[in-house]
């Protein structure tokens, strides 16, 4: 069905667009973001998928990490960096001008 593959390849596909939205406010780790996506955007990711993304991401420099210790324990927490922001924000606007542009 059409709007299947839609909702396919704007969630899983474009994973990094949800995981440097959610990183936007505050610093998380890796099961934390895999969670946050289902209650806040609606679908689930593999563990795997999450850190491959999450890897990819810091590699270029989008997202930085550190160890922290929260709660007892420590954990690897993910920082979106400037660039990711600047990222995120022509990722969002890009969406928006197509959204525009189909609806017209």
């Amino acid at each position: 069905m059409p709007l299947n593959r839609l909702k396919e390849k704007t969630t899983t596909e474009c994973l990094w667009l949800y995981l440097l939205s959610l990183m936007k406010d505050e610093p998380m780790y890796a099961y934390e973001i895999r969670e946050r996506i289902q209650e806040k955007f609606g679908f689930t990711i593999g563990n795997v998928t999450a850190y491959l993304v999450l890897y990819k991401l810091e590699q270029g420099g989008y997202v930085k990490t550190e160890w922290l210790l929260r709660d007892n324990r420590q954990r690897k927490y993910y920082t979106i960096t400037p660039k990711g922001r600047k990222t995120l924000e022509e990722g969002i606007s890009y969406l928006h001008k197509l959204a525009s542009k189909l609806k017209k």
